[in-house]
């Protein structure tokens, strides 16, 4: 098997189980990676046997997003159980590559929380300090206001 045929296998098993942007992510992964240790020395042979079979690197792969809940898949975990570097493979072939973070919903509730309570805290603090000027401020204002009134009705 060569390396095109590795990669259809692997998307064919892949389909199905996920989005077809995760599916074309992890092929791009792993033909990165592939190109990566060629480039390294190694035969395609020699990688495609320690990759192993699609299918069952498929499963492995679909059974590890099931597990994590990832609405969207990443195949950054399998650089450790492969041996080899994203970057390394992004540094080889001159990508730059932007990474998104999905955070879970509670997640991002929390964090919109503790803003929240930052905010009122803040504008809070703010009024505590500066009450003592506001309230004077309207108390002369009151007091302006009755003696204007009072002249007015003399």
């Amino acid at each position: 098997m060569d390396k095109e045929e590795f990669i259809m296998k692997l998307q064919h098993a892949l389909a199905g189980g996920m989005s077809s942007s995760q599916i074309a992510e992890h092929v791009r992964y792993y033909r990165e990676y592939i190109d990566s240790e060629i480039h390294k020395g190694r035969t395609e042979e020699e990688i495609l046997r320690q990759l192993g079979e699609p299918r069952l690197l498929a499963r492995s792969i679909l059974d590890a997003n099931r597990r994590s809940g990832a609405a969207s898949g990443s195949a950054q975990e399998y650089d450790d159980e492969v041996g080899g570097s994203r970057r390394e493979a992004n540094r080889y072939n001159g990508n730059s590559q932007v990474r998104k973070v999905a955070l879970p919903g509670w997640l991002v509730m929390l964090i919109v929380v503790v803003i929240a309570m930052l905010v009122i805290g803040v504008v809070s603090s703010l009024l505590y300090i500066f009450a003592p000027v506001i309230m004077t401020g309207l108390i002369v204002l009151l007091i302006v206001k009755v003696i204007q009134g009072h002249h007015n009705n003399r």
